[in-house]
């Protein structure tokens, strides 16, 4: 008996520790540390280094080649909407054979275009109202600016391109130009959906008058005798043709929006006029050759 009821009086006594202990416990504050499982499925999980090299992007830099592997780029400069009013940046050789900018020229993500954008609030030349990410022939491996005549010699300039975006509200943009020493003198332009053939600044033939933003298509310039021709998407007979004769000409490709913060409602970075060029080549023969 004094055996037994010593087992009563340590059962009796573990009953109420228990009790105790889960009184204890129920007034207990919840730990501040305790994971919500609502969160947790959002919270962002440990990265190793291996794992974190795979989760960030790559720049298309990194990943095609770069412009000047797309684009013979020998014989050309490049201006951007970036640098001091009125004063754009200039790229030129031999930088611009390794040249990219993420933002206005680059590869685009097909690998097989060069990309061209100029944002409405860029930097516009001193003569322009307007911003551009355009190239400019050159001469003499890019050393100095090209001038050739329209009465000597035959100067052509091929472009196969699309014009991928244009500004929101004035959606005009200039893709592809033959310049003199004063001025523009005639042009590709898009003001969309119209594209056409602009001359002095006046609207000539329409090429397209549905185009659809990213349509590649085909310009080739041909100036010979005083004469400028312009064919469009390899046809065989000229879109149109004139008269001109001068000195001091040269070709102009790229993306040159034709709108500015003052004549848009949203002026940043994401407001711009796009083209992509997937070959340029140009060509300049002799009378005497």
């Amino acid at each position: 008996m004094p055996i037994i009821n010593k087992m009563y009086k340590l059962i009796s006594f573990l009953l109420i520790l228990t009790a105790i202990y889960g009184l204890f416990s129920f007034f207990r504050p919840i730990s501040t540390t305790m994971t919500n499982p609502t969160v947790m499925s959002t919270a962002t999980p440990a990265v190793t280094p291996e794992v974190a090299s795979k989760a960030t992007p790559k720049k298309q830099s990194d990943v095609c080649p770069s412009p000047s592997s797309i684009l013979h780029l020998k014989n050309w400069k490049l201006t951007l909407p970036s640098g001091a009013p009125e004063k754009p940046t200039e790229i030129k050789q031999p930088a611009l054979s390794t040249y990219s900018d993420e933002q206005y020229f680059a590869t685009a993500p097909d690998c097989k275009s060069v990309l061209f954008r100029a944002e409405v609030g860029g930097i516009t030349t001193k003569g322009s109202s307007y911003p551009r990410s355009e190239l400019r022939e050159m001469s003499y491996d890019g050393t100095a600016n090209s001038d050739w005549s329209t009465f000597s010699g035959t100067h052509t300039m091929f472009i196969d391109e699309a014009i991928t975006a244009v500004p929101f509200k004035k959606r005009h943009v200039v893709a592809g130009q033959i310049h003199d020493a004063d001025d523009d003198v005639i042009f590709i332009r898009l003001e969309y959906p119209k594209l056409f053939i602009s001359i002095n600044g006046k609207e000539g033939p329409t090429l397209d008058a549905n185009y659809e933003l990213g349509r590649r298509f085909t310009i080739k310039y041909v100036v010979a005798h005083d004469e400028i021709s312009v064919y469009y998407n390899q046809n065989s007979q000229a879109a149109f043709s004139f008269h001109r004769s001068g000195t001091g000409f040269y070709f102009k490709a790229g993306a040159y929006a034709q709108s500015n913060c003052e004549k848009e409602d949203i002026c940043s970075a994401d407001n711009y006029a796009e083209v992509r060029i997937y070959k340029l080549d140009v060509g300049h023969i002799s009378d005497s050759t």
